[in-house]
Order: structure tokens, then C-alpha cells, then sequence
């Protein structure tokens, strides 16, 4: 999931690391973007290791703006060729959606100057440079579970562990989890998923949790619901618990096996108005050192695989891939995703009005 800064010409860039790096190509008059992600503490991350570095590089003026995903605002500027955003940061399977969809720029890598394998699994997706990686766990709270869950079958396990859990409103990784309670072994959970009688026994596996489960729609929700005693266990953002755990001194432990990887990617929607200044962030967003420095400010890990090395290693215990935690990982089939993700939904949806 993850780069080697290989950058030459009107593309070379630094990260904050200049002795290592080539400098960057001073930006002309009036160069600008307009970038767009999800706001919050996340996004002052991103501000502090990739804005404000690449301004101070570059003299590029960077507007900020902040979205919820919305593929629909996209479609809509796309069409009307009214296009104001020039770089958006993606989750994985919108990126793969809207890439289908024709409504994203498709990357030319020798463009960016950087070595795309160095990206792994992630760096697939045609329409987007990865920025990070994230995962959904499961958390619960020690001090009130001395012997919690330590694999996703527990989640399943309501005699081992009574009480209601918490999970994500949505049909994944619902389906693969129960897929995995229920024996599928994990790399096999998409080719099992892709059949009538698969998908027929995630279902049933997770009706046996159904009433025990309390639905949340938002990131902030999962930790509120440890912290108010609603659950004993939940689904949940890793990087909420482990902001979570710093902010409040609570003890909440994350179960890492089968956790869902994410990836945030940089897409540059169709038709953006400075797609060479577009072109240039991307150069200098996919270096290992810039993609490090994220991780002094917010535990995602890095999509560039030559970054690890360059972490600081008090950070490592916070970060989802790490070898040990992406052996065990849940790796989602985007394109699978994608093709069945109105079908899924719609079963999802009709399961839980039941």
C-alpha cells in the first residue's frame, strides 16, 4: 500500500526532509489550487504535512474546501463543466466509483514522476495517487473487559460476550466479517461474497447478532458509545479510538484481526482548471517523507511503502500497516465493491427494516 521519489524537471518536489530531496520548482504567478477533504482533525493534519509544506515549496496558493463524499456534488460539476475543486481526497471505493464513472482525471505516472508499484495493491486504482491507509477494528474497553475479544469471531460471540455492539450502518465490512465468523477464510471472502448462496450466509450469520447491535452512521459515534457504557464492543475508526485513547486516558484496546483497510487517495476531478499545479501536489503528496510526516500528526499509515522506513518508531504502534497487522487485514475487493455495491446495499437496507 504505498513510493520512491523518482521526480525530474517541472516536477521535482521536496518533502520537509531537503537535504534528501531535489528542490522544488518555484511556482509562477498566480499558481493555485483548490483542494478538497473531510474536514476536522484530519484534514489539520493534512494541512500541517502536505499544505502548508507544499506552499512554503512551491509559493502555490492552496484554497481549502471540505466535502462528505458526496460522488453526486462531483457528477454535477463534472457534467456542467463547472469544475472548481482541483484535487479531492477520495476513500477507496468512491475513488474506484467515480474513476467507472469517467468523473476523475486518469493518473499519467510518468507525469507524476513516481514509481506506481511502489504504491502495492492500492496503487491500481487508475484515477488516484494513495495518500494513507486507515482501517475499520473493532474496540472495546479494558477497564470494563479485562479479556476481550482478540479476533472478529468474538464479535459473532454473544454467550463469550454479552451485551450489545456497535457497527457501522452499511452492508461492509458487515458482510465480510460475518463471512469470516463464520469460517470463510480471509482471502477468500470476495470469491465466497460473489455467489447467491455467500452472500445468502453472511446474512444469516449476521442475524445472529442482529438484536444485539446498536447502528452508527458517523466516525465520532463508535467511541461515544464505549465511553457512555452502550456497548461492550464496536465497530469503529482506528484512528477515533486511538485519538480517543490520547484525549481521554480511557484504556480502549483495538482488535486488529480482520480489520478492514481503507486508503485515502488524491483524484483530480475531470476537467480540473490547473491540472500541471494539480500535477505537481501529486509529485510532492506521493514522497515517502511528506507521506511519513502525516504520521506525526494523525495515525493513518503511509500508502507509500518507502515511507515505513522513515517513520518515527514511537509512531508504529499507532499505525494500521504495519506487516504484522496487514497480514491479518481484511483487504477490500474495490472493484467487487463497486459492481455490487447498489445490490448489497439494497439487501442491506431491506435486511435491517426486518
Amino acid at each position: 500500500m504505498r513510493t520512491h521519489l523518482v521526480v525530474a524537471g517541472a516536477f521535482a518536489v521536496t518533502g520537509l526532509a531537503a537535504s534528501a530531496l531535489t528542490p522544488v520548482q518555484p511556482a509562477f504567478a498566480g499558481e493555485q489550487l483548490t483542494i478538497v477533504s473531510w474536514g476536522g482533525a484530519y484534514q489539520a493534519a493534512l494541512r500541517k504535512a502536505y499544505f502548508e509544506p507544499f506552499t512554503k515549496a512551491t509559493g502555490t496558493k492552496l484554497t481549502e474546501d471540505e466535502y462528505s463524499g458526496e460522488i453526486a456534488k462531483v457528477r454535477a460539476m463534472v457534467e456542467s463543466k463547472t469544475v472548481s475543486w482541483d484535487l479531492m481526497d477520495a476513500s477507496g471505493r468512491a475513488a474506484w466509483l467515480m474513476c467507472e464513472q469517467g468523473l476523475l482525471e486518469r493518473i499519467d505516472w510518468k507525469k507524476v514522476g513516481l514509481d506506481r508499484a511502489k504504491f502495492g495493491d492500492d496503487g491500481k486504482m487508475d484515477c488516484g495517487v494513495p495518500i494513507q491507509t486507515n482501517s475499520t477494528i473493532v474496540a472495546y474497553d479494558k477497564d470494563k473487559l479485562p479479556n476481550g475479544p482478540k479476533t472478529i469471531t468474538d464479535l459473532f460471540d454473544t454467550m463469550k460476550f454479552p451485551g450489545k455492539r456497535g457497527l457501522v450502518k452499511s452492508f461492509s465490512p458487515n458482510l465480510e466479517w460475518a463471512l469470516i465468523a463464520d469460517g470463510v477464510p480471509t482471502k477468500d471472502v470476495y470469491k465466497v461474497l460473489s455467489t447467491p448462496d455467500g452472500v445468502d450466509r453472511a446474512f444469516k450469520k449476521l442475524e445472529t447478532i442482529k438484536k444485539d447491535v446498536i447502528w452508527w452512521t458517523a466516525g465520532a459515534q463508535a467511541p461515544q458509545l464505549l465511553a457512555d457504557g452502550q456497548v461492550v464492543m464496536t465497530a469503529a475508526y482506528h484512528g477515533r479510538i486511538t485519538a480517543a485513547v490520547k484525549e481521554t486516558g480511557k484504556h480502549y484496546e483495538i482488535v486488529w484481526d480482520s480489520a478492514q483497510a481503507g486508503t485515502g487517495n488524491w483524484t483530480i476531478p475531470k476537467g480540473s482548471p490547473h491540472l500541471d499545479v494539480a500535477y505537481k501536489f501529486l509529485a510532492f503528496a506521493g514522497s515517502p517523507q511528506v507521506q511519513a510526516d502525516l504520521t506525526r500528526y494523525i495515525p493513518y499509515g503511509p500508502a507509500n511503502k518507502d515511507a515505513m522506513a522513515l517513520v518515527d518508531p514511537a509512531v508504529l504502534p499507532d499505525l494500521p500497516n504495519t506487516p504484522d497487522r496487514e497480514s491479518i487485514a481484511l483487504q477490500p475487493d474495490y472493484p467487487f465493491l463497486v459492481e455490487r455495491s447498489d445490490e448489497l446495499g439494497q439487501r442491506f437496507t431491506a435486511w435491517l427494516a426486518k
